[in-house]
């Protein structure tokens, strides 16, 4: 993608109408990277548009199925092939990156084998490089624009997590490390209801994944389908903040496709991206989303500032914490259709910058994580006040967070 490319990405993307998704996937790899990115971003488009284009999330163009044998054969030896029974050709999921077959083993086991799609790396860097300079320019005329926006880290971001995603074998490994904090705090955290798929790996390498097949229904599914139910969707909440608040390390890609639904459990799948936050962000985050929850507007801005890698006083402070507390007027007891949180913390991070604080990067992992879990809440429960439904959750977490470090959890 050259810089004339970007520049159609972003008005394909703000014009009038629905973006053309084909002509998006056309462009190469960033630019389905980029529009997923702007899927979450409802402070910058409307909620159709978002919803539109979080179909790249799922609907990517798969490929036919005399390539997916070609790659078969590319990736893996004879070996490979003897330990299957069978491995259907249509695909089962197609993503941006890589898609998924039904397959059966020698022996019976239900699997699923995923596949990169093809060699991509090379062009995906070239792109990032364009697009990076760009960014660096537009940041030299309007320096604010780094602090405000950080285009540069969010390119950077999407880099690192796709290049992540191109090995799966980080696939393993994150599921090692998610699956290892699970089973080491399990007496002190209900975590009874987070399952992980077997994964077969003597079968897997950079570029294939053989993984148990688990019949379930993603949560895209189920809300696409109008089937989600919203407890279950609080408890991804609730497991998903022990990872962030108390652990620091989490599941760096928790959109919709990636959680499957089997008989009241949760699975975690394509656990590639894992992303840590310091204790000084996930605590000021947390303290920040608990005064929330109990509409304590001032000491949200108390809770933004002592977060913060620099903060701000005095006079400074008190016209932030004025601002802030005009910000959230119209928030106490809203629905999530009637004011997003996604929108609403990203205009508190705007507003927290305009006022002279500066951020760590690492918050643009939590935040989102949490852009994920505000758009499925939209689209499961529209009429939820979710901080008020979050409070059951508070306290459990701040009694983990209170406690010794538990295991696993990040440094």
């Amino acid at each position: 993608m050259n810089w004339f490319g970007f520049v159609r990405l972003m008005r394909s993307i703000y014009g009038s109408g629905l973006p053309d998704l084909q002509k998006i996937q056309d462009q190469g790899l960033l630019a389905v990277k980029i529009a997923q990115v702007f899927a979450l971003r409802i402070d910058f488009l409307n909620r159709e548009k978002c919803q539109h284009l979080a179909r790249l999330y799922r609907h990517t163009v798969a490929i036919p199925a005399e390539d997916m044998r070609r790659l078969l054969r590319q990736y893996t030896d004879e070996a490979f092939a003897a330990h299957f029974e069978s491995i259907k050709a249509s695909a089962l999921a197609s993503a941006s990156v890589g898609q998924v077959h039904r397959a059966r083993l020698r022996g019976g086991a239900e699997v699923i084998v995923k596949l990169i799609k093809k060699e991509c790396k090379k062009q995906f860097v070239r792109d990032v490089r364009s697009v990076k300079r760009l960014f660096q320019l537009a940041i030299m005329f309007y320096p604010k624009l780094q602090k405000v926006a950080d285009p540069v880290g969010i390119l950077e971001n999407i880099e690192d997590y796709t290049l992540t995603e191109l090995n799966l074998l980080n696939e393993i490994r994150g599921q090692d490390i998610l699956k290892n904090i699970c089973l080491e705090n399990r007496e002190r955290f209900d975590l009874s209801h987070l399952k992980f798929a077997e994964l077969y790996r003597e079968l897997s390498n950079e570029n294939v994944l053989v993984a148990e097949f688990i019949e379930g229904a993603t949560f895209d599914e189920l809300l696409e389908e109008g089937r989600m139910p919203y407890d279950q969707l609080l408890e991804l909440f609730r497991m998903h903040g022990f990872y962030m608040f108390v652990s620091g390390t989490f599941h760096g890609d928790i959109h919709p496709g990636n959680i499957i639904l089997k008989d009241g459990d949760l699975y975690f799948v394509d656990t590639s991206a894992i992303s840590r936050t310091g204790p000084k962000i996930r605590r000021g985050l947390f303290d920040f989303f608990t005064a929330l929850a109990y509409w304590d507007y001032g000491e949200c801005a108390v809770c933004l500032n002592r977060m913060a890698e620099t903060g701000i006083t005095g006079a400074k402070f008190d016209a932030f914490r004025d601002k802030f507390v005009a910000l959230y007027g119209d928030f106490k007891e809203t629905t999530v259709s009637q004011v997003s949180l996604t929108q609403r913390m990203m205009e508190t991070i705007k507003l927290g910058v305009h006022s002279g604080m500066v951020f760590e990067r690492g918050i643009f992992a939590i935040i989102k994580s949490l852009m994920y879990l505000d758009g499925m809440v939209l689209r499961c429960n529209p009429d939820a006040v979710l901080m008020r439904d979050m409070r059951p959750f508070i306290g459990q977490t701040r009694a983990m967070m209170d406690a010794v470090p538990p295991a696993g959890a990040a440094t």
